[in-house]
């Protein structure tokens, strides 16, 4: 699985790129995105940061984890790849993250990550 994930992290920040055209749109033409229904600009800006940060993480994870279950591998992918989402329905519509479904989401997705980031240290420092 460890092999995998710098792929994944590739893909992420590939996602990152293109989202950066919508950066250009937020500075210069903002109207564009009001077109489609983009009423918070900050949440283009957060997606795309998300999906580069994400996609280094995972390729700095996958270099690294040799030692750590899948399972654990599995949890810091899921969250990875669902992190930066969760910023795309908030670029349309804030209140959406109150909604229960949103929030529980939410909550999986940082557990995910988090638990499992602390997974992969834990099962390398073991190995060392």
């Amino acid at each position: 699985m460890s092999d995998l994930l710098p792929v994944i992290g590739l893909w992420s920040l590939a996602l990152g790129a293109l989202a950066g055209f919508a950066m250009i749109l937020v500075v210069d033409a903002p109207h564009r995105l009001r077109k489609i229904g983009i009423a918070h600009h900050r949440r283009v800006f957060q997606t795309h940061l998300d999906w580069i940060l994400m996609g280094l993480l995972l390729i700095g994870v996958g270099l690294v984890a040799t030692d750590t279950p899948t399972w654990v591998l599995v949890a810091v992918t899921v969250g990875a790849i669902v992190n930066p989402l969760l910023f795309v329905p908030l670029a349309f519509d804030e209140t959406i993250q109150k909604s229960l479904v949103y929030r529980v989401v939410s909550g999986l997705s940082f557990v995910s990550l988090s638990g499992g980031l602390i997974g992969v240290a834990a099962a390398q420092t073991l190995a060392y």
